[in-house]
């Protein structure tokens, strides 16, 4: 590439510049002298080029002066023109300058600098990954009234090289007040944290959610030239949540800066009233809790072996009313429907929190929404509450069911009740839908009665975000279950205004603000194709083992399409559709005298190897697969539907066609 004059001039002033700082030519001077002393005989004083530019690369010189001449593109144009690829291995030496972005200067910021991290001693041995080698990494994911963040990638390791940084709008909630620049009095009245949550991804792809913290920025504000360093510790989850897992190095910055910076004695009584009136109510409402169950057990003894949970604990070990884990949630244009909500939160994976030990007992944990998301799975009491604040959100009558499912498994699902008294249930692991019609048990015995379709047998208790009702009736089968709500012979309701006092909005209390749903990341079409070749390579690799040929029918995998997305339209909203077109193609396509058999299935996960694995556990499919005959054609087609959060339905089908030889 030619440079027009002017700018080779100018580049070569830098590089002049860059030189004359850094004394290049005194230290060129000394090696040239110390050469000729040491390395040449007297008789033979004349010395090439090539020796002397391996005389400064083996003394580091050239080594010094490339890394100081830095040439950076233009962050902006490069992000508009390249699409974003997955990280695939991590080379870096030098920590990359954090590029500050231009900002409103009428609106205030906190800029948050995540440099690197320390002492997470699980990882200890970790070997350094190699160029071009896949290996486990930590993402950092933050949320801040309405805002989200994710870090790069970084291999794991002791200490993490983080160096990333994150432009945090600090805004007022009140209308009208949006464009004012708020001061630092202002700032102090606002406790949102910035909830912090650390992901691990392995090298199959599977998260494991590492820490979860929520970092309290207002010490900030009495900051001299706004600017702090906080060392944070990371405690861990679960069974996990009293020993460090690691430390980040924290720097926090107010841009534009302050005019006048707030004392540490106000910011620290400032923190200390808000955690006793935070302490007061909580106090307060475990005092109101203990009387209601009290009142409870004194109706009928047997309630004491009733599923009525009014705390769960969250992923820090922390004991939160279970109201505060559901509040209406909008996810803008990102979901249409209440039906596509429930399939977007079935197809987020089920997992169950991890138990160390033997015993089969379940681990209770129920995860903060943002821990959730980020890790892209979770219990199904996380299932349930995500789905039934998508669903309040939608302005639905929904409330959280906590009971059993058959053989006495604690479960949870979520229950709306229509303008019609009619009681549907969602079950959220899965997306189905069920009408519930109780059986009456004082109908005479030939009285023909409902039966039901759901999976579930015992209901303790339900919730949304105001309100709580225990089930007092006397039996608490869900198929003989009336949920007349009003009537508190039959629910037992706690006060609204308890509840309000610990739950958000009108609570200060410690219970997080839910982030917002984010758009998907994932490209569809790419993400099928790439799927799709990897199964084609399985399947010809697996034929070949036995001894098969392969001949793929494109044709025949194209028509294998609309099966596809009639099956995720089928999942979505319960209406099948386009069955009888798919049907005629493949009568058209299959000659006669020849047989077409096709296995259709479904996964959320993204991994070609671990879904061909569990197809060959299928005997339809392995038949398909290893079909011998004469001129046998296979065909296999993938459809990726994707959802917010970068939660996706996968749908493959694997086809074949064979003359038929009696």
């Amino acid at each position: 590439m030619s440079l027009p004059p002017e700018k080779a001039s100018e580049l070569k002033e830098i590089i002049h510049q860059q030189l004359l700082k850094m004394d290049v030519h005194g230290r060129i001077r000394e090696v040239l002298a110390e050469t000729i002393r040491e390395e040449l005989a007297p008789e033979h004083q004349q010395l090439s080029t090539e020796d002397l530019i391996k005389a400064l690369r083996q003394r580091g010189i050239i080594d010094d002066v490339m890394k100081e001449l830095k040439f950076v593109s233009d962050v902006n144009e490069t992000e508009r023109t390249s699409a974003p690829k997955p990280s695939t291995h991590f080379v870096e030496r030098e920590p990359p300058v954090l590029k500050k972005t231009n900002i409103d200067p009428t609106r205030r910021y906190l800029y948050l600098q995540v440099l690197g991290g320390k002492a997470f001693l699980e990882h200890l041995q970790e070997p350094e990954p190699l160029p071009g080698q896949i290996c486990s990494t930590f993402t950092l994911c933050l949320h801040f009234r309405n805002q989200r963040f994710r870090s790069k990638p970084v291999p794991c390791a002791c200490e993490p090289d983080f160096q990333d940084g994150f432009l945090l709008e600090i805004h007022k909630d009140s209308l009208g007040d949006g464009s004012k620049m708020v001061d630092a009095t202002t700032m102090l009245s606002i406790c949102d944290p910035v909830h912090m949550v650390l992901i691990k991804t392995d090298t199959f792809g599977e998260t494991t959610l590492v820490a979860s913290y929520f970092l309290e920025w207002r010490s900030v504000l009495a900051a001299e030239n706004g600017i702090t360093n906080v060392a944070v510790e990371l405690l861990g989850v679960g069974t996990e949540s009293k020993v460090s897992v690691g430390v980040l190095n924290i720097r926090l910055e107010m841009y534009p800066q302050l005019n006048k910076t707030l004392s540490s004695e106000i910011t620290t009584t400032q923190f200390t009233l808000e955690r006793q009136k935070t302490a007061e109510k909580e106090r307060l409402f475990l005092v109101y809790a203990k009387q209601w169950w009290r009142e409870y057990l004194q109706i009928r003894p047997t309630h004491n072996a009733r599923l009525v949970k009014i705390f769960a604990q969250d992923e820090n070990g922390v004991n939160r009313p279970v109201c505060s884990y559901v509040r209406p949630l909008r996810a803008g244009r990102l979901l249409d429907t209440p039906r596509q909500a429930a399939r977007f939160v079935s197809v987020l994976g089920h997992e169950r929190a991890p138990v160390i030990g033997g015993g089969g007992g379940k681990q209770e944990q129920w995860c903060t929404l943002l821990a959730f998301l980020c890790r892209n799975k979770g219990d199904c009491e996380d299932h349930a509450n995500l789905l039934c604040s998508l669903l309040l959100g939608f302005g639905l009558e929904a409330f959280v069911c906590v009971g059993t499912k058959a053989k006495g498994v604690p479960h949870t699902w979520v229950m709306t009740c229509g303008s019609d008294e009619t009681i549907t249930f969602w079950e959220s692991l899965t997306g189905h839908r069920y009408l519930h019609r109780p059986i009456n048990p004082d109908d005479p015995p030939l009285a023909e009665q409902p039966k039901p379709l759901y999976p579930y047998r015992t209901i303790g208790c339900i919730f949304n975000h105001q309100k709580f009702f225990g089930n007092c009736q006397p039996s608490d089968a869900v198929e003989v279950c009336v949920f007349d709500l009003h009537d508190e012979s039959k629910w037992k309701p706690m006060s609204g205004e308890a509840i309000k006092s610990v739950c958000p909005p009108g609570s200060t209390s410690s219970v997080p603000p839910f982030p917002p749903l984010c758009a998907s990341t994932i490209d569809a079409a790419v993400t099928s194709n790439e799927i799709e070749v990897q199964l084609r390579i399985l399947v010809s690799e697996h034929r070949k083992d036995l001894g098969l040929s392969t001949v793929w029918d494109d044709q025949l995998s194209y028509l294998l399409s609309p099966a596809l997305a009639a099956y995720e339209l089928e999942r979505t909203t319960g209406v099948s559709a386009g069955n009888e077109e798919f049907q005629d193609a493949v009568r058209r396509a299959v000659p006669d005298g020849h047989t077409f058999k096709g296995f259709p299935i479904h996964f959320v996960h993204r991994n070609a190897r671990r879904a061909f694995a569990t197809c060959l556990r299928s005997p339809f499919c392995e038949e398909i697969i290893c079909c011998r005959g004469d001129q046998v054609r296979l065909a296999v087609r993938v459809r990726v539907f994707t959802y917010p959060e970068s939660a996706c339905a996968v749908w493959i089908m694997f086809a074949c066609k064979y003359r038929s030889v009696l």
